[in-house]
């Protein structure tokens, strides 16, 4: 079994506290934990490890995406179904609910789930039994499930997309990931935790981060997180061949950001009128849809998540600033 331990790399406070509350949530009976954090704070990593220090570490866990599939399939994926339940169903098939079975089950972007399965989920959750698509007799099983999202659940409560009956039981216990921005000299630590890495990987012998490089990387605000950093190393790694990470070696966005305030908010690009609140207003959303895109390396869905927006709501905004031909 993977040892998912030493992943959760860092010195600072926030971590420090997150070993803890892993630990402790890890090694509690309690079937339902949430988990908070925004895109590439590592969600995925601590949900393993809260399976792995619990008492369900020898049983599976199985994982999937709420946003991948549509509802359809995502019911059959959980619960399975039964030989003829739906076009297609030639045979029956056990879901990952069934076959993590006194183990765990992880929902990442729990948000994304079909208000309707959002109601199975909860009677699951309430009777720890459920049914097959197509089946009669019910299944009983011992699961613990942890959801993860990127969003404030509440809102989505308030809103009507997320059920609030099913955001109280997921509620019992919740993990908040930090920010990478918020972890100070963490941001150094993890980056020699990836070049060690990426070292082994490559069959390289890159020694480090030259100072300046160290000073950029400090002030960037890492809108991707420790995801973000680790695709950045990565590419260092298959594009440069020094032995020494340089300032010249940084894509434009991370070196433009350490050219301006030592600040760590995002700052509208200078316009002719900085009185004109429109012309700012474009300035700045320019600017933040192209990092964003910038950090998603031209990924128009991933730059939606990074922006809290949908596909559609980005791509109009795209249009509307001209970054886009209709």
């Amino acid at each position: 079994m993977a040892d998912y331990s030493n992943e959760l790399v860092g010195n600072s406070p926030a971590i420090d506290s997150l070993r803890r509350l892993v630990n402790k949530v890890g090694r509690s009976p309690t079937r339902t934990v949430l988990i908070y954090g925004e895109t590439g704070t590592g969600k995925g990593l601590v949900a393993r490890m809260i399976h792995q220090v619990s008492t369900r570490a020898a049983r599976d866990f199985v994982d999937i995406n709420c946003a991948a599939l549509p509802a359809n399939l995502l019911e059959s994926e959980l619960f399975g179904h039964e030989k003829g339940a739906f076009t297609g169903a030639i045979d029956r098939k056990l879901g990952l609910v069934e076959a993590a079975n006194q183990g765990t089950v992880f929902l990442d972007e729990i948000r994304e789930m079909d208000l309707t399965l959002q109601a199975k989920l909860l009677s699951l959750l309430d009777t720890q039994q459920f049914r097959r698509v197509g089946a009669v007799k019910p299944v009983k099983v011992d699961v613990r499930f942890i959801a993860a999202t990127n969003k404030v659940l509440l809102s989505e409560v308030t809103s009507g997309r997320f059920r609030e009956d099913l955001y109280y039981r997921l509620q019992v216990v919740a993990v908040n990931l930090p920010a990478l921005r918020d972890r100070g000299d963490d941001v150094l630590t993890l980056a020699r935790h990836f070049i060690a890495r990426f070292n082994r990987a490559y069959g390289r012998s890159v020694t480090g981060l030259a100072p300046e490089t160290e000073q950029i990387l400090l002030r960037y605000p890492w809108p991707g997180n420790v995801r973000e950093l680790e695709n950045l190393l990565e590419r260092i790694f298959i594009l440069e061949e020094e032995n020494e990470i340089l300032p010249r070696h940084l894509p434009d966005r991370i070196l433009r950001n350490a050219a301006g305030p030592a600040d760590r908010t995002l700052v509208p690009a200078p316009t002719d009128d900085p009185t004109d609140y429109h012309a700012a207003t474009e300035a700045f959303q320019r600017e933040l849809i192209g990092r964003a895109m910038s950090t998603a390396g031209d990924n128009p869905g991933e730059a939606a998540r990074l922006l809290g927006l949908s596909r559609h709501a980005l791509r109009h905004q795209m249009i509307k600033l001209g970054l886009l031909k209709p």
